[in-house]
Protein backbone atom coordinates (compact mmCIF):
# COMPACT_ATOMS: atom_id res chain seq x y z
CA UNK A 1 0.00 0.00 0.00
CA UNK A 2 1.44 3.14 -1.24
CA UNK A 3 -1.05 5.76 0.47
CA UNK A 4 -2.27 5.85 3.52
CA UNK A 5 -6.07 5.16 3.98
CA UNK A 6 -7.60 7.52 6.47
CA UNK A 7 -10.71 7.34 8.13
CA UNK A 8 -12.35 10.46 9.70
CA UNK A 9 -13.91 8.28 12.90
CA UNK A 10 -15.58 11.67 14.21
CA UNK A 11 -16.76 12.74 10.52
CA UNK A 12 -18.98 9.75 9.87
CA UNK A 13 -20.34 9.52 13.79
CA UNK A 14 -21.49 12.94 13.26
CA UNK A 15 -23.07 12.15 10.25
CA UNK A 16 -24.19 8.69 11.57
CA UNK A 17 -25.72 11.52 14.09
CA UNK A 18 -27.42 13.77 12.20
CA UNK A 19 -29.30 10.86 9.94
CA UNK A 20 -30.46 10.08 13.50
CA UNK A 21 -31.22 13.27 14.61
CA UNK A 22 -33.52 13.81 11.04
CA UNK A 23 -35.50 10.87 11.92
CA UNK A 24 -36.19 12.00 15.00
CA UNK A 25 -37.95 15.54 13.92
CA UNK A 26 -39.97 13.87 10.94
CA UNK A 27 -41.71 11.39 13.70
CA UNK A 28 -41.90 13.97 16.63
CA UNK A 29 -43.47 16.54 13.53
CA UNK A 30 -46.00 13.51 12.57
CA UNK A 31 -47.20 13.53 15.77
CA UNK A 32 -47.08 17.18 16.78
CA UNK A 33 -44.32 16.65 19.83
CA UNK A 34 -42.18 20.11 20.11
CA UNK A 35 -39.08 19.18 21.41
CA UNK A 36 -36.34 21.60 23.10
CA UNK A 37 -32.76 20.38 23.90
CA UNK A 38 -31.44 22.80 27.01
CA UNK A 39 -27.72 22.72 27.54
CA UNK A 40 -25.25 24.29 30.00
CA UNK A 41 -22.45 24.37 32.07
CA UNK A 42 -22.81 22.43 35.70
CA UNK A 43 -24.58 24.38 38.20
CA UNK A 44 -25.89 27.10 35.48
CA UNK A 45 -29.47 26.21 36.45
CA UNK A 46 -30.84 23.67 34.28
CA UNK A 47 -32.89 21.56 36.09
CA UNK A 48 -34.22 24.75 38.46
CA UNK A 49 -35.12 26.97 35.09
CA UNK A 50 -36.69 23.65 33.02
CA UNK A 51 -38.82 23.22 36.66
CA UNK A 52 -40.14 27.04 36.83
CA UNK A 53 -41.16 26.62 33.03
CA UNK A 54 -43.04 23.62 33.35
CA UNK A 55 -45.06 25.06 36.79
CA UNK A 56 -45.59 27.68 34.19
CA UNK A 57 -47.08 25.94 31.62
CA UNK A 58 -48.36 22.51 32.45
CA UNK A 59 -51.64 23.85 32.32
CA UNK A 60 -51.22 24.81 28.63
CA UNK A 61 -49.23 21.99 27.35
CA UNK A 62 -48.84 18.30 28.14
CA UNK A 63 -45.17 17.62 29.25
CA UNK A 64 -42.28 15.58 30.09
CA UNK A 65 -38.21 15.60 30.17
CA UNK A 66 -35.40 13.46 29.26
CA UNK A 67 -32.71 14.16 31.93
CA UNK A 68 -29.34 13.22 31.04
CA UNK A 69 -26.84 12.99 33.76
CA UNK A 70 -23.50 10.92 33.69
CA UNK A 71 -24.86 9.15 36.83
CA UNK A 72 -27.45 9.14 39.44
CA UNK A 73 -31.78 9.63 38.93
CA UNK A 74 -31.70 13.36 41.33
CA UNK A 75 -33.23 15.41 38.39
CA UNK A 76 -35.37 12.99 37.38
CA UNK A 77 -36.87 12.62 40.82
CA UNK A 78 -37.47 16.54 41.16
CA UNK A 79 -39.06 16.45 38.07
CA UNK A 80 -41.74 13.47 39.01
CA UNK A 81 -42.35 15.45 42.58
CA UNK A 82 -43.87 18.14 39.99
CA UNK A 83 -46.15 15.57 38.40
CA UNK A 84 -44.07 15.28 35.17
CA UNK A 85 -42.85 12.14 33.30
CA UNK A 86 -39.38 12.02 33.23
CA UNK A 87 -36.66 9.19 31.42
CA UNK A 88 -33.44 8.91 32.69
CA UNK A 89 -30.59 8.48 30.48
CA UNK A 90 -27.14 7.57 32.52
CA UNK A 91 -24.57 8.00 29.92
CA UNK A 92 -21.60 6.71 32.03
CA UNK A 93 -19.35 8.63 31.58
CA UNK A 94 -20.07 10.37 28.04
CA UNK A 95 -20.08 14.05 27.92
CA UNK A 96 -23.79 14.82 25.89
CA UNK A 97 -26.42 13.35 24.94
CA UNK A 98 -26.45 11.95 21.25
CA UNK A 99 -29.00 11.29 18.82
CA UNK A 100 -29.52 7.47 19.13
CA UNK A 101 -29.96 8.05 23.47
CA UNK A 102 -32.70 10.42 22.63
CA UNK A 103 -34.10 7.97 20.50
CA UNK A 104 -34.29 5.38 23.21
CA UNK A 105 -35.35 8.34 25.53
CA UNK A 106 -38.74 8.81 23.12
CA UNK A 107 -38.98 5.24 23.26
CA UNK A 108 -40.22 5.44 26.99
CA UNK A 109 -42.55 8.19 26.34
CA UNK A 110 -46.42 8.16 25.18
CA UNK A 111 -45.92 10.89 22.34
CA UNK A 112 -49.56 10.87 21.35
CA UNK A 113 -50.29 12.38 24.99
CA UNK A 114 -47.59 14.94 24.62
CA UNK A 115 -46.94 18.66 23.44
CA UNK A 116 -43.48 19.12 24.75
CA UNK A 117 -40.55 17.43 25.36
CA UNK A 118 -37.33 18.69 27.29
CA UNK A 119 -34.07 17.46 27.26
CA UNK A 120 -31.85 18.22 29.66
CA UNK A 121 -27.83 17.53 28.09
CA UNK A 122 -25.40 16.68 29.93
CA UNK A 123 -23.77 20.04 31.83
CA UNK A 124 -21.20 20.73 29.43
CA UNK A 125 -20.54 23.62 26.63
CA UNK A 126 -18.19 21.97 24.35
CA UNK A 127 -19.78 18.05 23.49
CA UNK A 128 -23.21 18.83 23.35
CA UNK A 129 -22.80 21.70 20.86
CA UNK A 130 -21.98 19.32 18.25
CA UNK A 131 -24.37 16.55 18.71
CA UNK A 132 -27.73 17.33 16.69
CA UNK A 133 -30.64 15.58 19.62
CA UNK A 134 -33.26 16.49 16.74
CA UNK A 135 -34.93 18.70 18.77
CA UNK A 136 -36.84 22.05 17.67
CA UNK A 137 -35.17 24.39 19.37
CA UNK A 138 -31.79 24.32 21.22
CA UNK A 139 -31.50 26.61 24.17
CA UNK A 140 -28.74 27.29 26.72
CA UNK A 141 -28.21 28.85 29.98
CA UNK A 142 -25.67 30.88 31.79
CA UNK A 143 -25.53 32.29 34.71
CA UNK A 144 -24.04 35.43 36.31
CA UNK A 145 -21.62 33.85 38.33
CA UNK A 146 -20.04 31.92 35.64
CA UNK A 147 -18.96 35.43 33.85
CA UNK A 148 -20.30 37.20 30.90
CA UNK A 149 -16.74 36.02 29.14
CA UNK A 150 -18.30 32.89 28.68
CA UNK A 151 -19.31 33.42 25.13
CA UNK A 152 -15.21 34.19 24.32
CA UNK A 153 -14.64 30.66 25.37
CA UNK A 154 -17.10 28.70 24.48
CA UNK A 155 -18.65 30.40 21.08
CA UNK A 156 -19.60 27.11 19.21
CA UNK A 157 -22.57 26.56 22.18
CA UNK A 158 -23.63 30.48 22.02
CA UNK A 159 -23.33 30.07 17.62
CA UNK A 160 -25.71 27.30 17.51
CA UNK A 161 -28.45 27.76 20.19
CA UNK A 162 -31.80 29.70 19.45
CA UNK A 163 -32.54 30.61 22.49
CA UNK A 164 -29.68 32.07 25.26
CA UNK A 165 -31.46 32.17 29.17
CA UNK A 166 -28.86 34.46 31.35
CA UNK A 167 -30.47 32.93 34.64
CA UNK A 168 -29.51 34.10 38.52
CA UNK A 169 -30.23 37.52 37.15
CA UNK A 170 -30.28 38.20 41.04
CA UNK A 171 -26.72 38.36 41.39
CA UNK A 172 -26.36 41.00 38.89
CA UNK A 173 -26.10 44.09 41.77
CA UNK A 174 -23.01 42.14 43.51
CA UNK A 175 -21.04 41.26 40.29
CA UNK A 176 -19.15 43.09 37.60
CA UNK A 177 -21.30 40.96 35.01
CA UNK A 178 -21.70 43.24 32.26
CA UNK A 179 -25.19 41.45 30.45
CA UNK A 180 -25.17 44.68 27.79
CA UNK A 181 -21.64 43.49 26.57
CA UNK A 182 -22.79 39.71 26.69
CA UNK A 183 -26.05 40.97 24.27
CA UNK A 184 -23.91 42.56 22.34
CA UNK A 185 -21.18 39.68 21.58
CA UNK A 186 -23.96 37.15 21.28
CA UNK A 187 -25.78 38.89 18.82
CA UNK A 188 -22.65 39.94 16.82
CA UNK A 189 -22.18 36.03 16.48
CA UNK A 190 -25.85 34.89 16.49
CA UNK A 191 -28.02 37.34 15.32
CA UNK A 192 -31.03 35.04 15.33
CA UNK A 193 -30.64 34.24 18.94
CA UNK A 194 -33.54 34.91 21.45
CA UNK A 195 -32.48 36.10 25.04
CA UNK A 196 -34.31 36.33 28.29
CA UNK A 197 -32.93 37.45 31.37
CA UNK A 198 -34.47 35.33 34.39
CA UNK A 199 -34.16 34.39 38.01
CA UNK A 200 -35.20 30.81 39.49
CA UNK A 201 -35.22 32.58 42.56
CA UNK A 202 -37.57 35.83 42.12
CA UNK A 203 -39.06 34.63 38.72
CA UNK A 204 -38.61 37.59 37.52
CA UNK A 205 -38.59 37.04 33.12
CA UNK A 206 -40.18 34.12 33.65
CA UNK A 207 -43.66 34.97 32.38
CA UNK A 208 -41.75 36.28 29.29
CA UNK A 209 -40.30 33.21 28.31
CA UNK A 210 -42.86 30.98 28.93
CA UNK A 211 -45.07 32.89 26.83
CA UNK A 212 -42.63 33.01 24.02
CA UNK A 213 -41.98 29.18 24.06
CA UNK A 214 -45.34 28.48 24.48
CA UNK A 215 -46.34 30.23 21.57
CA UNK A 216 -43.69 28.06 19.35
CA UNK A 217 -45.10 24.93 21.08
CA UNK A 218 -48.58 25.96 19.78
CA UNK A 219 -47.10 26.53 16.16
CA UNK A 220 -46.56 22.75 16.12
CA UNK A 221 -48.94 21.13 17.98
CA UNK A 222 -52.19 23.13 17.15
Amino acid sequence: MDEIFLIDVRKSILADNENQAEEIRQDLAAKKVFMLNVMASPGAGKTSVIIQTIRRLKDRHRIAVIEGDIESMVDSEKILAEGIPAVQIQTGGACHLDAPMVTAAIDGLALDKLDLVFIENIGNLICPAEFDTGSDLQAMILSVPEGDDKILKYPLMFSICDVLLVNKIDYLQDSDFNIELLRRRALELNPRIQIFEVSCKTGVGFETWCDWLAKRVELKTN
